[in-house]
């Protein structure tokens, strides 16, 4: 007997622009679990500023990858590709469909692509490049960074210096472009992936995006960071929406500039989502309200297999 074919929807884009609501509205249509491919939603402390799901649509739909983990933990790409492909077959052996729904792109590449091995670098090159940055900033580390590998400068989150120094220290070590280590053929995988891209006009997506950092401020954003502050040395933390009020806790800037920061900082990293997106994989592209368009194409593509 011919075995079933299994499938993932994967739900990706930039931060804002309706990836959660249309996959929980996708996994009550298909009676499935999502698997949340968010980078920073598996932290427990991390609630208001990570967008997480309502608890409404945490419970009546099983997230996985969400609450998970304690921003004390470090999880990584490679942890989430194996974790997940466990609990993607899991779901498998229960229905045919599953849902892949976030904005990081290395976490969906992991999942439905693999990682390609990022090569060992030396102890002490990567002490070189922490003792730059502690003694002249990030700014040059950006600006070798954009130098040396301007398609992973176009990727990353370039506020996080330690995304940078990782990256220049595999440079270092090897003589290529970290981005060169990123995988983008395809790996064997036990299903087929249903690709949704969604995309908006980048104004429209601009302004959600200053209507949610306001949203986040009022619901606690600064209490909840402000208990977070002994890790603030974490990865989870050197991110958009948290690494902006560290400065304003130790009196450097006012809360007008907090806000104001973590609006431009998310716009650019919306605008970097966009860059991975069209980079790595292939897409179908939706305006996130054109539902009904969504789901023709996932009926159809459920259909011809």
């Amino acid at each position: 007997m011919k075995k079933p074919v299994k499938y993932l929807i994967v739900i990706a884009g930039p931060t804002a622009v309706g990836k959660s609501t249309l996959a929980v509205e996708i996994a009550d249509w298909l009676s499935t679990e999502i698997l949340s491919a968010d980078s920073r939603q598996i932290y427990r402390e991390m609630n208001i500023g990570t967008a997480k799901p309502p608890p409404g649509d945490l419970l009546n739909i099983r997230h996985h990858f969400i609450n998970e983990r304690s921003v004390s933990e470090r999880f990584s790409a490679a942890d989430f590709e194996q974790q997940g492909l466990e609990r993607l077959a899991e779901i498998h052996k229960k229905k045919d469909v599953a849902v892949l729904c976030g904005g990081t792109g290395l976490y969906i590449n992991a999942l439905t692509t693999g990682l390609d091995k990022i090569p060992d670098v030396d102890v002490e090159v990567r002490r070189y490049f922490d003792l730059r940055f502690e003694k002249e900033g990030i700014e040059v580390l950006q600006r070798q960074l954009l130098e040396q590998d301007p398609d992973y400068a176009g990727m990353v989150d370039l506020a996080n210096h330690r995304r940078l120094i990782r990256a220049l220290s595999v440079i270092e070590t090897t003589g290529k472009p970290f981005s060169s280590f990123l995988k983008t053929e395809p790996g064997e995988r036990p299903f087929k992936m249903i690709p949704i891209l969604l995309v908006d006009d980048r104004q429209l997506l601009y302004a959600r995006i200053d209507q949610r950092v306001d949203q986040m401020v009022n619901s606690g954003l600064e209490e909840e960071v402000r208990a977070l502050r002994p890790f603030r040395e974490t990865q989870a933390l050197q991110t958009v929406g948290y690494q902006e009020w560290f400065p304003y806790f130790d009196g450097e800037i006012d809360l007008p500039e907090v806000l104001r920061l973590i609006k431009r900082n998310s716009r650019r990293y919306a605008k970097r989502q966009m860059t991975w997106f069209r980079k790595y994989g292939t897409w179908v592209s939706f305006l996130p309200g054109d539902r009904m368009s969504i789901k023709a194409f996932i009926e159809n593509r459920l259909g011809n297999h």
